[in-house]
């Protein structure tokens, strides 16, 4: 394989500042109410729950303090109390979904020991987090008072979420259901660079939210890369859809921009020359009485990396052409482009999905007459907004453009963030502004490269990506129907385009790039773990969207059962959990035997079955 160098001047990426984060020890903290007494006690627990999950703190880094966490919740919230153990134990660096689920149900067997709900309070504040529950007046002010003092003492308050009307999608959906997020240890093997802008997250969601929006920005940058899946040429482009409601932190996508903005602004610079240029030999052009022997100037394209959502079809595609056949769409109303898929002249969904696959797109320029083609488009696109403008770009679930997305569900955390906290003489602006240059070097070394670069797996990674593919596409299939098969299909060559960004990326730190760049089991773990959580995701999406008919779209009784179902169980104890969801008791047979051969349960024995840890 030929070698080449990767060494651009004055490359060298600056280390962010890192921000210390303050753990408040109050020794006169109120303590929060012991559960049962008061609606809102656990509202309380959900509170401090979250402080926890924002500062990614293992409360328990011990046996005995798991275990005594586990009796906690066990005693004071019986089954449903298993959610929060798994929020809670999924900090410590060993963390098992099936271990911690074994350990819950031991904990629900022994009924505590007398272990209380203060033992997690007890715990949390041991491990430099918070307990204080502020209790809000009755007043509705909220400002400063003339001296500078708050006239409200408690600033922390449980989101309310107002109740959906029929027929709408719900903005939050299930309360109770939180989405996972990305394993924290993927974060300390990343590229340098993707390192770098995720060290500025200020909680587990928002790490993700960077890292997503990050690689998806790159994906429109990273000309002679390339790769083959499914016996087909594909390129590194990525479709991404960031939903949460508002105020829940999305608008940090903002940032992600920022990163490829010296490209865009350079090609908009280079366009801007050109279109000078041309201006002045038109003059002359115009100007000259012998126009019979001179060649009347051709006008430049118009040269741009950003293509605005609002646009025209023919608008969009002529942009595409004109660079190319490269581009980024970056909206962070999601409305945007709905509005404009509804306009007469706007919608081009069609070309949109094609794109995502690098078909021929063909239009009609009218003004010239002429039939124009777009040989194997490369359209990356980055979009954000509420539940509702996801239902409104995607108006059912048997939509093409669904599966084309990866989908990234923000929980809505109530918590108040220090907002003076970080370095006040280098905004987090600046910080992006300079890790923007840097991937403007290593973006003009790949186009300086006169051959390609091939983007590979090795074979073991080929057997382990079709294998969990495989399995996957098999359980939701049962889970959810033939409408989500396309879904995990197109995941995997998201998956694919996740792996040749970060590997390009290598590039970076080794300063070596091959013809041949085959992905490291570092970053092929990586994205297999980011994909075991996209996957969710996009399920809880999927689950939102409507039925492509007036009729309402059924509840999945099968997902409900189940969730519902413990990690280890008998044939009484799901017979009893599908009497509470009015399942019929053959019906349910039917089903655990359905789930057994999907690979979703385990038949232990006769009449015995525990959960699989791939849902």
């Amino acid at each position: 394989m030929s070698k080449k160098t990767f060494n651009p001047t004055d490359w060298q990426p600056t280390e962010p500042n890192k921000i210390e984060s303050q753990k408040s020890h109050n020794s006169d903290a109120l303590s929060p109410s012991p559960l049962g007494e008061g609606s809102g006690v656990r509202s309380d627990l959900e509170l401090i729950v979250n402080r926890i999950e924002s500062t990614s703190t293992d409360i328990a880094s011990n046996y005995a303090d798991w275990r005594d966490l586990g009796f906690a919740l066990a005693d004071a919230l019986g089954e449903s109390g298993r959610n929060y153990y798994h929020r809670l134990s999924r900090f410590y660096p060993s963390y098992s979904q099936s271990e911690t689920d074994k350990q819950y149900s031991a904990c629900l067997a022994s009924h505590g020991h007398g272990v209380t709900i203060k033992t997690l309070y007890h715990l949390a504040k041991s491990a430099g987090v918070s307990v204080s529950i502020p209790q809000l007046p009755k007043t509705n002010s909220g400002f400063l008072s003339p001296n500078g003092e708050s006239t409200r003492r408690g600033i922390e308050v449980e989101a309310k979420s107002p109740i959906p009307q029929n027929g709408e999608m719900e903005e939050m959906g299930n309360q109770e259901k939180q989405l996972p997020a990305f394993p924290k240890e993927i974060f300390e093997t990343l590229p340098g660079l993707l390192q770098a802008i995720t060290s500025n997250a200020d909680s587990p969601e928002d790490a993700d939210l960077l890292l997503l929006g990050s690689l998806t920005v790159f994906s429109a940058c990273m000309p002679n890369v390339y790769g083959v899946y499914g016996q087909h040429e594909v390129f590194p482009n990525l479709f991404l859809f960031v939903t949460a409601k508002a105020s829940a932190g999305k608008g940090r996508l903002s940032l992600c921009r920022r990163l490829v903005e010296p490209i865009h602004q350079m090609m908009r610079q280079q366009c801007k020359a050109e279109q000078e240029e041309y201006k002045l030999k038109l003059t002359q052009y115009n100007a000259s009485s012998d126009k019979a022997h001179e060649e009347k100037p051709e006008e430049p394209p118009l040269r741009t990396l950003i293509i605005p959502a609002n646009n025209s079809a023919t608008g969009l595609f002529q942009l595409l052409k004109e660079n190319n056949e490269k581009g980024l769409i970056f909206e962070t109303e999601g409305d945007t482009l709905a509005q404009t898929f509804k306009s007469e002249h706007g919608n081009y969904s069609d070309g949109f999905r094609k794109a995502f696959h690098h078909e021929t797109i063909s239009y009609n320029r009218r003004k010239d007459r002429e039939f124009v083609e777009l040989a194997s488009p490369q359209l990356s696109a980055l979009l954000s907004g509420t539940p509702k403008q996801v239902s409104s770009l995607i108006p059912n679930a048997e939509n093409g453009l669904f599966s084309r997305f990866m989908f990234y569900f923000m929980n809505l955390r109530p918590i108040w963030k220090d907002v003076f906290a970080g370095d006040d003489e280098q905004p987090l602006e600046h910080k992006f502004d300079v890790y923007g240059k840097e991937f403007l070097g290593f973006n003009l070394f790949l186009r300086q490269q006169l051959g390609r670069f091939r983007f590979a797996f090795s074979s073991s990674q080929q057997k382990a990506f079709n294998a969990y593919f495989e399995q996957t596409q098999l359980q939701y299939l049962e889970l959810c129907g033939d409408d989500y098969v396309g879904s995990i299909r197109r995941l995997g060559l998201i998956a694919f385009r996740l792996a040749m960004i970060m590997t390009a990326l290598r590039i970076i730190d080794t300063g070596e790039v091959a013809s041949v760049l085959v992905c490291t089991d570092t970053d092929f773990n990586t994205v297999m773990e980011m994909v075991k959580v996209l996957v969710l995701h996009a399920a809880y999406i999927f689950e939102l969207l409507p039925n492509d008919t007036a009729t309402p779209k059924p509840l999945n009784h099968k997902r409900q059962l189940l969730d519902a179902l413990p990690a280890e169980f008998d044939r009484q104890t799901y017979l009893a959990v599908a009497k509470n969801l009015n399942i019929p008791d053959k019906t349910a047979e039917k089903q655990i035997t359905r789930f057994v051969n999907a690979g979703l349960l385990v038949r232990q024995s006769h009449g015995s079955y525990s959960k699989t840890t791939s849902k």
